[in-house]
């Protein structure tokens, strides 16, 4: 493959790097991601993450592994394990699906990370214009550049509009119980040079209930027809306190995360993770050991509690959605 670089992935003609986000944001570890196996199980781990990265990643690893000569079955067999890998971010799952068939896998992997850059920009173009001057905003889990080969999703729009001069403060949920927010997104926001302030998911409320909070902007991992949404599990109780606090709620993503073959949220596959991460953090234990806990990687918001929905190509409202704009054509 030629050469790459992202602010969570790189290639350098030779190997896969992947930026461990696990080890954020203290220590910059870069582990090899080359093979399927090993990609699986940084995908597993959340060392790379992210629904649009996930889907680079996988195809990045899958052309790398074409190149070191595997066989046909080989490559077959190793595209189904990585499509397998997550179930609810669509991205992975889209990626698969055009790499299966590719007859020159790493000219379609480098399309699909030249794509993601491109979408990433329509997003930033069109959710940008939403934000007003001196706005503060709400972000939940991370959505920036360690999520996607890009500027970022609903972070990416917030980028564009402090880079447009806009000024602005951002209020990042630390996100349970992985710690996303007060890992991740903290980290990309100080890079960025942008006004932030960390919280814990629970004071969220306060601050739409006090009107410190002018709009909220969240990611997605899988988009339903009818404009239902996963993401990380939070993102639903804040819709509803944004609704009752009368706070526009916007979930930002590309088209590649919409799937057009799930109806509504309820046939979207939620993955539920170990126990141990809501027992803990790492090698610290708070719960007592073995207490039994439940663990939901994502939860799904209703169509009617979006604002609008911020996509590569434009902006479509609730209406819209609820007319069937993602399935007619006009969302495409």
């Amino acid at each position: 493959m030629n050469p790459f670089d992202s602010l969570g992935l790189r290639h350098d003609g030779r190997t896969l790097w992947v930026l461990d986000q696990t080890r954020l944001p203290d220590a910059e570890v870069w582990l090899d991601g080359s093979e399927p196996a090993a990609m699986i199980a940084l995908i597993q781990r959340l060392a790379v993450r992210g629904a649009p990265l996930i889907g680079v990643a996988a195809a990045a690893c899958l052309a790398t592994f074409a190149e070191r000569g595997a066989s046909a079955t080989e490559y077959a067999a190793a595209c189904a394990a990585l499509r397998a890998a997550r179930p609810t971010a669509v991205n992975l799952m889209w990626a698969m699906d055009r790499m299966k068939p590719a007859t020159d896998p790493v000219a379609e992997a480098q399309a699909i990370f030249a794509e993601d850059i491109r979408l990433c920009e329509g997003m930033a173009t069109h959710g940008a214009a939403l934000i007003q001057d001196g706005e503060h905003l709400l972000t939940h889990c991370n959505t920036g550049g360690l999520a996607t080969a890009g500027i970022g999703t609903a972070l990416g729009v917030i980028r564009r509009a402090h880079e447009q001069g806009k000024r602005l403060h951002v209020y990042a949920d630390e996100t349970r119980p992985l710690l996303q927010g007060g890992r991740l997104t903290a980290w990309e926001l100080k890079r960025l040079g942008i006004p932030a302030t960390l919280i814990t998911d629970s004071m969220a409320a306060l601050l739409l209930r006090d009107g410190k909070v002018q709009r909220v902007l969240v990611g997605s991992d899988r988009v339903a027809a009818n404009g239902d949404f996963a993401n990380k599990v939070g993102t639903y109780g804040l819709a509803v306190q944004a609704r009752f606090h009368d706070v526009p709620f916007h979930p930002v993503a590309p088209f590649s995360t919409v799937d057009l073959a799930c109806p509504n949220g309820a046939a979207i596959p939620i993955e539920l993770r170990d126990a141990a991460e809501v027992r803990g953090f790492g090698s610290l234990r708070w719960a007592p050991e073995g207490m039994p806990a439940w663990n939901p990687s994502f939860d799904v918001t209703p169509v009617d509690l979006v604002t609008s929905l911020v996509l590569d190509n434009g902006v479509y409202t609730t209406e819209q959605l609820k007319a069937g704009a993602l399935c007619d054509g006009s969302a495409s």
